[in-house]
């Protein structure tokens, strides 16, 4: 089945995280799972870990940095396509609420 929204339109639901992954600030996370890991995900301003899947993901607004334990180091903004290799550790530090398109195994 072809579906069709308009992102801004999508109701996301609160996403908690697990709060030994929240190393500074308040960061809130929201999702709308559209499918089987594919959906659209929102975080609040802070800093926070995650473990990544395999994910390839399109910024759709805010901006952030995200670096991984090895000393890489990317910035993040809207129109940014990333790729995030399973298994990754990384931080994500959060300056504007940051909304993006995703799909990950």
């Amino acid at each position: 089945m072809i579906r069709v929204m308009h992102v801004a339109d999508v109701r996301l639901e609160p996403d908690p995280l697990d709060p030994s992954q929240i190393v500074s600030g308040t960061p809130v996370t929201s999702v709308a799972e559209l499918d089987e890991g594919r959906g659209i995900w929102e975080i609040t301003p802070g800093v926070v870990t995650d473990v990544e899947r395999d994910e390839i993901f399109v910024v759709l607004s805010g901006r952030a940095t995200i670096e991984t334990d090895d000393g890489q180091r990317v910035e993040v903004g809207p129109g940014d396509v990333c790729l995030l290799p399973e298994g990754a550790k990384t931080t994500w530090t959060v300056h504007e609420t940051l909304r993006k398109v995703y799909q990950a195994h």
